[in-house]
């Protein structure tokens, strides 16, 4: 014969049971501390509530301009009955500062000395005593009655012991039906919140519950998007491995406030922000991420869910499709260029001006062939070469000329492995694109002064390896940079530009602290700005710094 089992197997069940004998005990022992100190705390309750009547009536305004007139009983008298029937309590009698009734329930004794002792009272104090007046023995409060500095009356509030007795016996015969009902009611609650979890444990016990918690933390942990939740107080109430990977953060980050964590400000104050953010991407010292926040509420605490991409990779090949569309174009604009020269060469010589149509064809070659022997000849890193090629075709189109300083040097095999040419071509190319820009803008006055219009729009690119690291510097004759702004170059959403802009200079950062170097701001020579990349050739990680003027 199977024996039947003494405890419920569901969590719910068990739960039941205890808090059922919980609210069995709690309310038997309350019921027997309310009975033992009835008394006591029926005293307490009397005192706090003539101590509050009588501080009351000695701060009430209409107390101290009564107490001014030459007959202060005529309006304190009606008014400290009336508050005296208010509030239930004995009696409410205020005096001069030598003891002198102005008011008391029994108007006989309106003029008469106070019994009790006041002492402390005329020393600023408010004090609780019980004491046996005209109207037998009292829990009393007397207070004093300012007016500035000076202590212009007494006020004594207090309620007889008899009262207190009396009520202390009429609770004792509620208390028992109170702590009958109370013990059904918990019973009752007791069983509705049971009911109600276990519906949502579905009946499960402990150790099923903590096998799926077990489950539910693995799953978490394994997902490659990045989750991150937020409680009321902004702090990071739980985060999986791809969120502290994205982030940067430490294992012990888990309880710490979003402004603790060193994020960059833009992030830590999308993450702070109450409102929803939909796919904001945001700059890390190493990622570029997506970021998607949604507010929960819930009763009186507010969380939010954060969840992160990983679009580094994704931000770098497109960079390098822009590159890739740069000199798509550059070619086909050299190739149209091409054209037009075949063109004027064919005309001349159907013109029959043969020599003429030898030397233009010549120049144009000699032109054209100065920058590329000279990049070949000092960068034979292809990547680098293949960029400034590309790079001077499309600033010759925007009418800039890109010159390749004279003491570059890169020998073939002089970059490491580790050093990925797509940071290469990310570096150096958002500092080229900046400085045509510039340059172009100022060649042609846009934005610029009319005296700081550059007759020559010019891009000087340094590209040498030195002692040990890779040196690019990238100098214009634009209009440069301010000093008010020289600290937030490099920041996401700075651009000279309009809106849709300014994620240039903050990857060139991203993407040099990456590689362990340092990225500083200078003006050049002709006045506009310098940008001088360094990073090493031995891989030695270092901090990223940013060099102001």
């Amino acid at each position: 014969m199977r024996l039947p089992r003494t405890l419920p197997r569901s969590l719910a069940g068990q739960l039941f049971a205890m808090q059922a004998l919980l609210v069995a005990a709690v309310v038997a022992g309350c019921a027997f501390f309310a009975y033992a100190s009835g008394r006591s705390q029926a005293e307490e309750t009397a005192a706090r509530q003539v101590r509050a009547a009588a501080l009351a009536m000695a701060g009430s305004p209409s107390v101290r301009e009564a107490i001014r007139t030459p007959d202060p009983s005529a309006v304190l008298q009606p008014y400290a009955e009336r508050v005296r029937e208010d509030t239930g309590i004995a009696f409410v009698t205020i005096m001069n500062p030598e003891g002198v009734r102005w008011t008391h329930p029994d108007p006989a004794q309106i003029g008469r000395g106070f019994i009790g002792h006041t002492e402390r009272a005329l020393l600023g104090e408010t004090f609780e005593e019980t004491y046996t007046g005209t109207l037998g023995p009292s829990i009393r409060v007397v207070t004093p009655v300012r007016d500035g500095d000076r202590i212009v009356g007494l006020v004594s509030a207090g309620i007889t012991v008899e009262r207190v007795s009396t009520q202390v016996r009429e609770q004792l015969g509620a208390l028992g039906t109170a702590a009958g009902a109370a013990l059904a009611l918990g019973a009752l609650g007791t069983y509705v919140i049971n009911a109600r979890l276990r519906r949502h444990t579905h009946g499960m016990n402990a150790r099923e519950l903590s096998r799926m918690h077990t489950y539910h933390e693995a799953t978490l942990h394994a997902v490659r998007e990045g989750l991150l939740m937020l409680d009321g107080q902004r702090r990071v109430a739980l985060i999986n491995d791809a969120g502290r990977e994205l982030l940067g953060l430490a294992p012990g980050s888990v309880g710490r406030r979003v402004d603790e964590l060193a994020l960059p400000a833009p992030l830590t104050g999308a993450l702070l922000a109450s409102e929803p953010r939909v796919d904001e991407v945001h700059l890390t010292a190493d990622r570029v991420i997506v970021v998607n926040t949604s507010p929960v509420v819930g009763g009186e605490r507010r969380g939010t869910v954060v969840t992160l991409r990983d679009h580094t990779e994704l931000q770098a090949l497109s960079g390098e499709l822009d590159s890739e569309r740069g000199f798509t174009q550059a070619l086909r604009s050299q190739a149209h260029e091409a054209a037009n020269r075949l063109h004027t060469v064919v005309s001349l010589i159907e013109l029959d001006r043969v020599e003429e149509a030898v030397d233009f064809a010549t120049a144009e070659l000699e032109l054209a062939q100065v920058l590329t022997d000279r990049v070949v000849g000092a960068v034979a890193e292809p990547v680098l070469a293949a960029l400034l090629l590309g790079k001077a075709a499309q600033a010759n189109e925007r009418g800039v000329e890109l010159v390749l300083a004279e003491d570059s040097l890169i020998d073939d095999g002089a970059l490491p492995r580790s050093l990925a040419p797509r940071d290469l071509v990310t570096i150096l190319g958002n500092l080229i694109d900046n400085a045509v820009d510039a340059a172009s803008d100022a060649a042609t006055g846009a934005g610029v002064p009319a005296q700081r219009t550059a007759t020559r729009a010019l891009v000087t690119v340094t590209a040498r390896t030195d002692s040990g690291e890779l040196l690019l510097r990238v100098a214009d004759t634009g209009a440069g940079i301010g000093p008010d702004d020289a600290d937030e170059v490099f920041r996401r959403g700075w651009t000279t530009h309009g809106t849709g802009r300014g994620l240039g200079l903050a990857l060139v950062r991203q993407a040099v602290h990456r590689n362990g170097g340092t990225v500083a701001l200078d003006r050049a020579e002709g006045g506009g700005a310098e940008f001088t990349v360094r990073l090493p050739l031995a891989g030695l990680k270092a901090i990223t710094e940013v060099v102001a003027p």
